[in-house]
């Protein structure tokens, strides 16, 4: 790396650190003061909020590096163009692509950095916050089935309704096999019981009652029996019922909806939309470093606080088109994939555009 390269590197790494840093704190100061008196209604104590606060840290940093990219972008430019360095650097011969390389170097790593704390980091700590908050501030989350009155659609027309769930022995209770053609009921199994056999990889019904209907003299055939049954349902997507997509590293997120959808889960478009957003984030930070650097190229009598304005509201519009966007995709308005893409996608447009019209 030239020495340029690195001066610039330089200035770039440590303004993202310390906007890194500030948003970090920022975030967690809003949100202490919104919390502090459940803390103390509960005793967490002392340890216990910074244990919270500090397993926070991951998912506060995912959303944030894109703005503190952008921010550090900005703020490298813009110095080196209000003290005329920017101009001596062009004057002797330096492109602009020659000087977006520390910059989009800086980004890279970043987005690595990002990919891997989706991956490996914020799912454990997104694990141990909500454990924290079932645990010590006695929160809930609404909408999960928590093991009970279960209701899933397998393939054949099959309905398999579960009483209840026990993850420690991989066993269903109160078991309903319903089997469908069309509006018409072919055949009704019901056990007490369904185990998972790890050698036959099978579920199984140890007393299974059998009904089948629609004889041609119009009487019900019935046999009680063992019964192995034939399932696309496994246990651990029974096991993952109560798990948040937030809680999963990329594998087994995508093994998760894949399991869900081979299993007959409906509502799957919140899930499918965070897993696109775990990939698409990551590279957020890269992109909004080709808004930052065009716009700072060029001298402005702003300075600093017109700089750091122009950031966050470039910025937070990202992230609030995100969220909307995001929203529309849980709603089934837009596909999953666009809802996590789309505005990656429109800001990587103006990115391009504001390049080539840096270089015009």
């Amino acid at each position: 790396m030239k020495l340029l390269d690195r001066y610039i590197f330089r200035q770039f790494a440590v303004s993202f650190l310390f906007a890194s840093l500030t948003f970090a704190a920022l975030f967690t100061l809003i949100d202490m003061v919104e919390n502090l008196d459940g803390f103390f209604d509960r005793k967490a104590g002392p340890a216990g909020i910074a244990w919270y606060y500090l397993v926070s840290l991951p998912g506060i940093f995912q959303v944030t590096a894109p703005v503190s990219a952008l921010l550090a972008s900005i703020l490298t430019a813009g110095r080196l163009s209000a003290s005329s360095e920017l101009a001596a650097i062009r004057s002797s011969g330096i492109s602009l692509d020659q000087l977006m390389r520390p910059f989009l170097l800086g980004g890279i790593i970043i987005a690595l950095a990002n990919l891997t704390n989706a991956s490996l980091f914020e799912p454990v700590a997104a694990s141990a916050k909500i454990a924290f908050q079932r645990d010590a501030l006695n929160k809930t989350r609404p909408g999960l089935h928590e093991g009970t009155n279960i209701h899933i659609l397998e393939p054949d027309s099959r309905v398999v309704t579960i009483g209840s769930f026990d993850p420690e022995g991989s066993r269903a209770l109160n078991v309903t096999i319903e089997r469908f053609d069309g509006p018409h009921l072919l055949s009704r199994t019901d056990g007490p019981v369904m185990v998972f056999d790890g050698g036959l990889k099978k579920w199984v019904m140890p007393k299974a009652a059998v009904r089948i209907f629609g004889g041609a003299d119009g009487r019900i055939a019935f046999r009680a029996e063992r019964d192995t049954l034939d399932l696309a349902l496994t246990v651990e997507s029974l096991k993952e019922l109560n798990v948040l997509p937030e809680e999963m590293n990329l594998v087994q997120h995508y093994r998760y909806i894949k399991e869900k959808m081979q299993a007959g889960f409906p509502g799957l478009e919140r899930a499918q939309v965070k897993l696109h957003a775990k990939l698409a984030m990551p590279l957020s930070s890269l992109i909004v470093i080709l808004i930052g650097v065009p716009l700072s190229a060029v001298k402005k009598r702003s300075g600093l606080a017109g700089e750091i304005a122009l950031a966050l509201f470039i910025g937070f519009l990202f992230l609030g088109m995100q969220r909307t966007v995001a929203t529309m995709g849980y709603n089934a308005v837009i596909e999953p994939w666009v809802a996590a893409w789309l505005p990656l996608l429109l800001f990587l447009g103006a990115g391009v555009f504001l390049y080539r019209k840096a270089l015009a």
